[in-house]
């Protein structure tokens, strides 16, 4: 099976009909991310992830579709609908997660950062360029010693006459190495407050991280934010507290439900279709019962996933998404999506370890996935306390 080859959907497209639940713009958002994804993305993302290579000439392309800030309404922005939005993540994901993340971090944290918290004047003079990929944005509220923990932040502003003075730390910010702008969250005197930070700010430095085995072709750094010093204006009036941040993070969580179950969709796809060319024991390896039982199986979760995330994507659409909803669905996904991923590498055998095959690499990302945006165990007690009415936070 080569990895340039336009992947064998159509039989999981057929069993499953998603197609037949979802209204006719949403269609057409999902087949124009599907064959922008599988045409410019998928012949070398094999190479860029082995050489740690991500493709920034893709940016104007991805932004003329009209996919950054898509689910936005006005300023430039598409103004789809969210179930719209989630299909093209999980189009973007089957690729790769790195760039269902690109999306993720522009549109559903920095871009709605911006929209949500901002001033009109911030959202005129941002949203549109961001929109044309015109201006890269990042979201710095990730630090070092915090984690799941943002109220742990050690990253302060303080103000001094008519100016914000921000020092403090961040890790695992993406795209931060080529952001125009990042979105600084740090602990003031009344609170958690979001700030607008140009990163050729004097003070602001971002370094990326090496070493990851993990979604590699993509970016995530480490920001050094030292007497890094902005106008007043620089502040997002809107957001105080933990509730801004968390705000853009569901955006980001809401797009990882649909996303995850592209990556699942792709490892579904290889072992169906190398089940079909394999063989053993003079026929194919599809035609034996237990290759059969573990594609069932793994249809059955990738199918659930996704009726899930179309469930959830009709609440948003209504306004009636809760909190706990989106746990459910980013604990299910990534859960599951992992879960066919190793066992679709179990009917690929020992090719299913090389870049002949997309299954490994899927399965790495995963595991960032799995972390960031809320591990499991935090969304385990999201859904929990929601259920009892105790939180068990601390």
């Amino acid at each position: 099976m080569s990895t340039n080859a336009f992947p064998d959907v159509s039989v999981m497209d057929d069993v499953f009909d998603l197609h037949a639940l979802l209204q006719p713009d949403e269609i057409e958002w999902a087949m124009k991310a599907r064959t922008f994804a599988q045409t410019k993305i998928r012949p070398v993302i094999e190479d860029d992830f082995d050489k740690k290579f991500f493709r920034k000439e893709l940016i104007p392309q991805i932004a003329a579709e009209g996919f950054l800030g898509m689910h936005l309404k006005g300023y430039g922005c598409a103004g789809a609908s969210a179930v719209s939005y989630g299909l093209v993540c999980l189009e973007f994901e089957a690729v790769d997660s790195g760039w269902r993340t690109f999306i993720s971090v522009m549109g559903s944290l920095a871009m709605s950062a911006i929209y949500k918290y901002g001033t009109e004047e911030q959202k005129n003079h941002w949203l549109p360029q961001m929109a044309k990929g015109e201006k890269l944005g990042c979201f710095g509220l990730t630090e070092p010693q915090g984690g799941s923990d943002p109220a742990n932040m050690l990253t302060t502003a303080k103000k001094v006459g008519d100016t914000w003075v921000i020092n403090g730390a961040k890790r695992w910010i993406g795209l931060a190495t080529l952001a125009d702008i990042c979105i600084v969250w740090a602990m003031t005197d009344e609170g958690v407050r979001g700030f607008i930070v140009p990163t050729d700010t004097p003070g602001f430095t971002a370094t990326a991280i090496d070493g990851k085995l993990s979604m590699r072709a993509s970016i995530q750094c480490d920001i050094e934010l030292t007497n890094v010093t902005l106008p007043a204006d620089a502040i997002l009036p809107n957001a105080k507290g933990l509730s801004g941040p968390f705000g853009c993070l569901n955006e980001a969580r809401y797009g990882i439900i649909w996303g995850a179950m592209g990556a699942a969709r792709a490892c579904l796809d290889a072992a169906i279709t190398r089940s079909k060319d394999r063989e053993v024991f003079g026929k194919p390896i599809g035609s034996f019962q237990l290759t059969q039982a573990k594609l069932a199986d793994m249809t059955l979760e990738y199918e659930k996933g996704v009726l899930l995330a179309l469930h959830i994507g009709r609440q948003k659409d209504a306004g009636t998404l809760n909190i706990a909803q989106i746990s459910v669905g980013k604990l299910n996904s990534v859960r599951e999506a992992l879960k066919i991923a190793r066992e679709a590498r179990t009917i690929l055998g020992g090719d299913g370890i090389t870049g002949e095959f997309p299954v490994m690499r899927h399965m790495a990302n995963l595991e960032s996935v799995r972390t960031y945006e809320g591990t499991d165990e935090i969304h385990q007690l999201v859904i929990g306390r929601a259920l009892t009415g105790l939180n068990a936070f601390s």
